[in-house]
């Protein structure tokens, strides 16, 4: 049976497909640079296996990636060190092919197509990435599909919209389930009244593993999308109507987020990704589907209240 570990396994895609290889009775590898943080989240599955990194050693690389067959990369980069996504990826394939690792699947996101031309994206939309951040992305998958049609290892992508799910709290959602449980002001990027799409992190682990045993899943990228388009405004709505609060919404936009940014440099950097928020981008994910066949997704309904409850049992 094939060895998977997971490169930045702390986040909430790394614990969604660690929940999946669990359910499929696989052991795995976690590495990630916080010890503590791996143990918290791994230490009680005796089918993971905890080991720390430097990413900036390519020995360290090498000893995280020895003995495995199937490397996930996750690795999180700060928002305002994109710039360092690159090199990351050349040193962590490097390792890699070095210690004979037989393929690598990318999770990535949709900043590489840049502003959409088509009501909804597919695979084969031109990547033109207008912001420094898509670049950085696009530079980071094209080392990777490189190393693919060299022969150097097996490489794919999927690539994803934003995503929620309970006690993800790296979603732009967070806030709100958190006001609607509690009670509070949900904060919320706007504008909210332009579709948008969610993909529902427990649905995500299933996906990866089977596109990672899936042979004719390399050499190119896929689209896993949401459930459908949905407006910010409809998640809230139905929130706050699930636990009888009254809706309490403030709404940062473009101008609001400069501001705040002054003084936190997460805020300002989001700035140049507003255009996700004005300019709908909606994945077509028709290929994957026809790739693995039947992909849950579970509803907005299903998952808003699954989000609400994690945040009323913290």
């Amino acid at each position: 049976m094939d060895r998977i570990a997971l490169f930045g396994a702390a986040g909430a895609i790394g614990k969604s497909i660690a929940d999946a290889l669990r359910l499929r009775g696989r052991a795995y590898r976690v590495v990630g640079r916080n010890r503590h943080q791996l143990e918290q989240a791994f230490v009680n599955d005796p089918l993971a296996e905890i080991v720390t990194w430097d990413p900036d050693d390519p020995a360290s690389i090498r000893a995280a990636a020895k003995g495995i067959d199937t490397l996930i990369y996750l690795v999180g980069i700060a928002y305002h060190q994109f710039h360092l996504h690159p090199p990351a990826m050349r040193r962590t394939l490097e390792a890699a092919i070095a210690e004979g690792v037989k393929r690598i699947v990318l999770i990535g996101n949709v900043y590489p197509y840049g502003l959409p031309s088509t009501p909804t994206v597919s695979e084969e939309h031109p990547r033109n990435p207008h912001t420094f951040k898509g670049k950085m992305r696009m530079e980071q998958e094209d080392i990777l599909l490189q190393a693919h049609v060299e022969g150097k290892i097996q490489a794919t992508i999927l690539r994803l919209p934003d995503f929620y799910g309970p006690g993800v709290e790296a979603s732009y959602l967070h806030s709100l389930f958190k006001a609607a449980a509690n009670g509070g002001t949900a904060d919320m990027v706007g504008p909210i009244d332009r579709p948008h799409e969610f993909v529902f992190v427990p649905d995500v682990g299933p996906v990866v593993l089977d596109l990672a045993e899936t042979p004719a899943a390399y050499g190119r990228f896929w689209n896993f999308a949401g459930a459908g388009s949905i407006t910010q405004r409809e998640i809230a709505t139905k929130a706050f109507a699930m636990t009888g609060r009254k809706p309490k919404i403030r709404i940062i936009g473009k101008t609001l987020l400069r501001l705040i940014g002054i003084f936190k440099p997460f805020m300002r950097e989001m700035v140049e990704m507003h255009y996700l928020f004005t300019t709908p981008l909606l994945l077509d994910d028709r290929a994957l589907a026809k790739l693995l066949g039947n992909i849950k997704k579970t509803p907005y309904d299903e998952g808003i209240k699954l989000s609400i409850d994690a945040e009323r049992s913290r």
